[in-house]
């Protein structure tokens, strides 16, 4: 499978399409609006949030709730663009209306992809970068992680996520997070946090750094169970899994590091503590007595739950704004200020969610059939039959 984004900030809509999904699977577009209004949630988010209510429209490659086995073309709304029609438009402008309408951008704001990207593709006009490079595009792939989810949970797999830290305030968990758990605690929590006891400490920080112009990081963990064994590949690097999910854990907005399982800890730990022990019965075939690898080995699934985390910097647009240069002047300015939240990171949770199931569910469709969703779930039972008894 494969899919594409297109569109701006506060430009008309978001439009995907998702090529590659089998055909037969039950998907509608209320199922898509509840994982969109879920990234909407969370505490620290800004006054966008108020303004837009993301909500889907399927266009084509779904018929009476089920897909074709064509092209999917999703398309979500952008609630705000009535107040930006003349400064987003596609039409050319008149010199006399350029600097009353296009509220062109100078001063590059640190953290961002202006500087850089207005020098890649030669743009003088700051708003040309930002209004793609915004993390507003992030609805976009939360409407596929929909489309993945469903895959999976037809496939027997889940994948949850929450956040394990906000701005240095973090949970305590002694123990591996289920996503029963996640489901019970993270969801009903407003910063998408198992641990009940840090979750009013995460919330004031948001509201400190909110009250000082400023802005927190975090860090989310992302949980999948049901993945049977051996899924990935070990023959070529880029094949691998866990390097597939790395890479799209990383391609969030903001995101700068990722783990996977107990991760940079097992730098500082003998190989008796790290790796994972085999066992095997009858009911369960094989399993690890631990899961410190966070279920790949070799670049390959393990059977055991998938772990990988995920780190997230403060958003770089601040009200207490930090120096830049004007790009058309080199005077030194304050950057320019455009609406944000304080924290997105129990939204970024949502958000990696979706990447990570879209990398699954691929992989899945990849390895066990393509065209039909019926074809793909007896080839997996089948190998889960094979791979209990190997």
């Amino acid at each position: 499978m494969r899919y594409l984004t297109a569109g701006e900030s506060h430009g008309p809509q978001l439009t995907v399409i998702i090529e590659g999904v089998p055909a037969g699977l039950t998907i509608t577009a209320e199922e898509i609006n509840g994982e969109l209004k879920r990234r909407q949630g969370g505490h620290g988010r800004g006054r966008r949030m108020q303004i837009e209510t993301d909500t889907v429209e399927i266009l084509s490659g779904v018929r009476h709730g089920k897909t074709l086995g064509s092209p999917i073309t999703l398309v979500v709304v952008n609630d705000d663009f009535k107040h930006w029609t003349k400064i987003m438009g596609s039409e050319p402008i008149s010199n006399e209306e350029e600097e009353e309408v296009k509220r062109k951008l100078t001063r590059p704001r640190p953290g961002h992809a202006d500087l850089n990207g207005a020098i890649k593709y030669g743009h003088k006009d700051l708003r040309n970068v930002l209004e793609r490079s915004s993390a507003r595009e992030t609805a976009a792939r939360v409407a596929v992680g929909a489309v993945a989810k469903k895959i999976l949970k037809e496939l027997g797999v889940e994948v949850a996520g929450h956040v394990i830290e906000i701005g240095g305030v973090k949970a305590t968990i002694e123990h591996h997070v289920t996503i029963k758990e996640i489901k019970e605690k993270a969801e009903i929590s407003p910063v998408r946090c198992v641990d009940s006891q840090v979750e009013q400490e995460m919330k004031d920080c948001i509201d400190e750094a909110k009250k000082q112009g400023d802005s927190v990081g975090g860090v989310v963990e992302i949980i999948a169970e049901g993945m049977p064994i051996g899924v990935g590949s070990y023959v070529h690097y880029d094949r691998k899994l866990d390097a597939k999910l790395a890479a799209a854990i990383m391609g969030i907005n903001a995101f700068k590091g990722v783990e996977i399982g107990i991760g940079f800890e097992a730098a500082s730990l003998p190989g008796s503590q790290v790796h994972d022990e085999i066992i095997w019965d009858a009911e369960n075939g094989y399993r690890r007595s631990t899961n410190n690898a966070g279920g790949f080995e070799g670049g390959m699934t393990t059977g055991m739950p998938i772990v990988v985390k995920g780190v997230m910097k403060p958003i770089p647009t601040l009200y207490k704004p930090l120096k830049s240069v004007d790009i058309m002047t080199k005077e030194v300015y304050e950057a320019s200020v455009e609406r944000s939240d304080s924290c997105a990171v129990p939204a970024a949770c949502v958000v990696a969610e979706s990447v990570v199931a879209w990398e699954l569910a691929n992989e899945l469709i990849e390895q066990f059939g393509k065209d039909q969703m019926k074809q793909i779930q007896e080839n997996l039972e089948e190998f889960r039959a094979y791979s209990k008894q190997f």
